[in-house]
C-alpha cells in the first residue's frame, strides 16, 4: 500500500482527528500492511499485543473461546474500526482473537508508536474509551437478548444491530427501508453472533426469504423489511423456537 494511501486510511479515522498532517506522516511509515485471507488470524487472543490494528478493506469477526471451546463472536468490524487498542495501551495480552471472514486488509502499528503519540494526544486514549464504552453497550444489549429471547428474535436483533452500525453508512439503501450490509455474511458467521447452530440460521433465514423480509444479492445480504424484523425482536418472545 503506497504511504499516502496509508496517510488516508489513518486521516479518516476519528481516532487520529487531533494529529497534525507530519504526525500522520509519522505514524504511517511505522504501519505494516497485513493482506488477510477468509478465516485468516489478525492477533490471537492471549498473545502480547504488539499492535494496534484498523480494518482497511473487508471483515474483520472479534472471537472468544468459550470454556467449551466454542467461538463466540462479540464484535463484527469493517472498513475504518479499530482492534487491539485497549490492550495496546494497557500493555496487556489480546483478551480476544480477530479473524477475517472474507480477504481482509489492515494495517498494524506498533505498540510503541500508538503509545508514543497518545501519550502527546489524550484524545485517542479518550475516543478509544468511548468506542469500547459503546461495544460493551452492545455486547451488554446480545447477552441479554441470549439469555431471555428465543433464537429468530436473536437473529433478527443481530442484523438489525448490524444494521444500525454500517447499511447506511456502507450506501445500502435500496429506497424504503432496504439496507445492504457490506460484505459477504456467511451463515456460520451469524449463527456464531445469534448464539444457535447454523443450520437453524439457515431454516430462519431461507423463511425470511420466502417472506420478503431479506434476499441475497450478488453475496450481499440485503435487509428488505426492517419493521418486520423489529417486530420479531419484539414479539417473538410469545412464541418459543428451537435453538
Amino acid at each position: 500500500m503506497a504511504a499516502s494511501r496509508v496517510e488516508d486510511v489513518l486521516r479518516a479515522s476519528p481516532l487520529f482527528a487531533d494529529l497534525s498532517p507530519r504526525e500522520v506522516a509519522e505514524l504511517a511509515a511505522t504501519a505494516r500492511e497485513t493482506r488477510l485471507r477468509a478465516r485468516d488470524y489478525a492477533i490471537t487472543e492471549g498473545d502480547p499485543a504488539t499492535w494496534f490494528c484498523l480494518v482497511v478493506e473487508g471483515r474483520v469477526k472479534i472471537v472468544r473461546q468459550s470454556k467449551g471451546g466454542k467461538d463466540v463472536v462479540l464484535e463484527l468490524l469493517g472498513p475504518g474500526e479499530p482492534f487491539g487498542g485497549v490492550a495496546v495501551m494497557e500493555q496487556r495480552p489480546y483478551p480476544a482473537s480477530a479473524q477475517a471472514t472474507e480477504p481482509s486488509t489492515i494495517l498494524k502499528i506498533p505498540r510503541d508508536a500508538i503509545i508514543a503519540v497518545a501519550d502527546r494526544h489524550p484524545s485517542i486514549v479518550r475516543n478509544m474509551a468511548m468506542m469500547v464504552s459503546r461495544r460493551l453497550r452492545a455486547a451488554h444489549d446480545a447477552l441479554q437478548s441470549f439469555a431471555v429471547d428465543p433464537v429468530e428474535a436473536r437473529l433478527a436483533n443481530t442484523l438489525l444491530r448490524l444494521a444500525a452500525r454500517e447499511g447506511t453508512a456502507a450506501g445500502g439503501a435500496r429506497g424504503g427501508e432496504a439496507i445492504a450490509l457490506t460484505g459477504h455474511l456467511t451463515r456460520q458467521t451469524l449463527a456464531d453472533m445469534s448464539a444457535t447452530t447454523v443450520e437453524t440460521t439457515i431454516r430462519i433465514m431461507s423463511r425470511w426469504q420466502r417472506d420478503g423480509l431479506i434476499h441475497d444479492e450478488h453475496g450481499r445480504l440485503v435487509l428488505d423489511d426492517l419493521a418486520a424484523l423489529r417486530a420479531l425482536t419484539a414479539t417473538e418472545w410469545s412464541r418459543p423456537q428451537p435453538a
